[in-house]
């Protein structure tokens, strides 16, 4: 089952994580079960002091939803170990209808791929061009321990049975003599002798002390001829198939590391897929092991999983533009928007259930969800919803509250059992961003990015109790402010510091000069203004800048 994000705005606030938990529980209640919260920013403090107040665990972290590596793979990995046969190898790709199958050590490390193209070149290799097959074509890599079970036959008699050995590989079909002669050219403590009930043959290998004698179809040996082996030494298997398969087979006893190709293009699990798809489907390989961050495979890539849909689906919460959105978002299907700011501009492929009210919080808009359709709301889920509604209308005295606001806060304190104005004193006692925080971090922790007559800006608001800390730090929020706007080739950058004890601001504002002599509020300092009774960055800040910037542009064509 897919997953579906329920998930706000990048650097989120208290009502976009609050939302977000709370709107995945509507909707899992509702017959969404794979609706999940989600954020793609860090919380604060006051995120923290809420969350820890109603025991609620934060969202998951998801910096990127677009479609990865491991969306597509394959988890199940088929493998076999270094020390596995060719034989085992085969008979796994033959009934899994293979072509590359992985080697992966003890520590699921991938040691390389085994094709069947490579396994049948080592397993059947071509004749030189005089028509002579070499001694290549008769070459044994294995274990006595390893032969015998690969033939499905029998160790009778073995001697250091379980050491890894080259071998040579020789059959007793020919006359006495013949063979004999043919041995000579060998040395006998390498020869590997595939013999039927050929019993001057066998008497003749084990004369000549060779390395192991095989005897085939299913014949046992004979008690003399394994006491003659004890004496010189010659290991014995036999085995139940016919000479020609035994033969056949004895090559394919060889441990998949001496075959397997140790060259291999392999991804991590959260490479983004666009980002690999040209590599990998350039590339002469078809499968590609897929690590994660501690080099261990935990998946497998083949070309046609490039053609899987991703099927990922996202609920954007207390936001509806495109540059607020978790990175990636324009990849992925949005299925639902819910939220209170203005609309920007976000196109999406097929209709959607877009909810957008004039209200101070989209906790309430979550809140009268459960409240329209009578889904049971949970206490915790109330606390959370409450802390939204009080944080973004500073406890119904921002002008974006409205009587809707006042409504639902009244049922959400009933049913978490929590008085809005003590909670509220506590969560803004509970963390200052000019105390706690360096001043790049304090600067972006509640930013938000807007486009406006083709220009990109960004505004951010914190909210304190006085501006004591403000006018201890102003010189290097000043600096941390410009850095980012340079950081992000932004027209200007804002932040608005609010004083929810007084409901006044002060804005910061760096950027180009043009824009900044359009701003009407009494200059404090430079770059530092004073802005009386604005607490609100949706409903009072954004239209002022964006009027400044109407003005900008009309003084330019003037």
């Amino acid at each position: 089952m897919s997953e579906i994000l329920v998930i706000g705005h990048r650097n989120p606030d208290t009502d976009a994580i609050c939302s977000a938990i709370a709107y995945a529980e509507f909707k899992r209640r509702t017959g969404m079960p794979e609706a999940v919260a989600a954020r793609c920013g860090d919380t604060n403090d006051r995120i923290d002091f809420v969350l820890k107040s109603f025991g609620v665990p934060a969202p998951k972290f998801i910096a990127d939803v677009s479609p990865k590596v491991s969306d597509v793979m394959q988890r199940k990995i088929l493998s076999v170990r270094p020390e596995s046969t060719a034989a085992e190898a085969l008979r796994m790709m033959d009934e899994k209808n293979l072509r590359i199958l992985p080697v992966m050590d003890d520590l699921h490390k991938c040691r390389g791929l085994l094709s069947l193209f490579k396994l049948s070149k080592f397993l059947f290799p071509a004749v030189n061009r005089n028509g002579v097959q070499g001694v290549n074509s008769r070459e044994v890599v294995s274990s006595l321990t390893s032969l015998a079970q690969t033939l499905d036959g029998e160790l009778v008699l073995g001697f250091e049975s379980e050491r890894e050995e080259e071998l040579i590989l020789m059959i007793g079909a020919m006359g006495l003599e013949s063979f004999a002669s043919r041995m000579e050219k060998y040395p006998p403590e390498q020869l590997c002798v595939v013999v039927g009930d050929r019993w001057d043959i066998q008497n003749v290998a084990i004369r000549e002390g060779v390395r192991v004698l095989i005897v085939t179809g299913g014949i046992s040996v004979e008690a003399k001829t394994v006491e003659a082996a004890q004496k010189r030494g010659v290991s014995v298997i036999t085995s139940p198939h016919d000479t020609a398969t035994t033969a056949s087979l004895c090559r394919a006893a060889v441990a998949v590391r001496h075959v397997l190709n140790e060259e291999f293009l392999c991804f991590r699990e959260h490479a983004p897929l666009a980002a690999v798809r040209e590599e990998a489907t350039s590339s002469g390989y078809q499968a590609f092991p897929v690590l994660n961050g501690d080099g261990q495979m935990i998946g497998i890539l083949s070309k046609t999983d490039f053609l899987k849909n991703v099927t990922r689906k996202l609920i954007l919460v207390d936001h509806n533009e495109l540059s607020q959105a978790v990175q990636g978002a324009d990849e992925v299907e949005i299925i639902e928007i819910i939220d209170h700011h203005r609309i920007g501009a976000l196109a999406t492929q097929q209709p959607i259930l877009f909810r957008n009210e004039p209200v101070g919080s989209t906790c309430t808009i979550v809140a009268d969800c459960f409240f329209r359709n009578q889904v049971e709301l949970p206490s915790a889920i109330a606390g959370l919803m409450l802390a939204g509604v009080v944080t973004d209308t500073l406890n119904l005295t921002s002008p974006t509250t409205t009587a809707r606001d006042v409504e639902i806060l009244k049922r959400l304190e009933q049913l978490a059992n929590v008085n809005a104005r003590d909670f509220t004193e506590k969560l803004f006692a509970s963390g200052s961003l000019l105390t706690l925080k360096p001043a790049p971090q304090a600067i972006t922790t509640d930013c938000k990015e807007y486009a406006e007559h083709n220009v990109k800006f960004s505004v951010a608001q914190i909210e304190e109790i006085g501006f004591e800390q403000f006018w201890k730090r102003k010189d290097e929020l000043l600096a941390a402010l410009e850095a980012y706007r340079e950081q992000r080739a932004y027209h200007f950058s804002s932040l608005l510091v609010t004083d929810v004890t007084t409901q006044c601001s002060l804005l910061l504002v760096v950027g180009d000069a043009k824009f900044i002599k359009r701003i009407t509020h009494p200059r404090l300092e430079p770059g530092i203004y004073e802005m009386r009774d604005v607490v609100s960055r949706k409903k009072q800040l954004l239209p002022y800048l964006t009027h400044c910037l109407r003005e900008t542009e009309k003084g330019v064509k003037g």
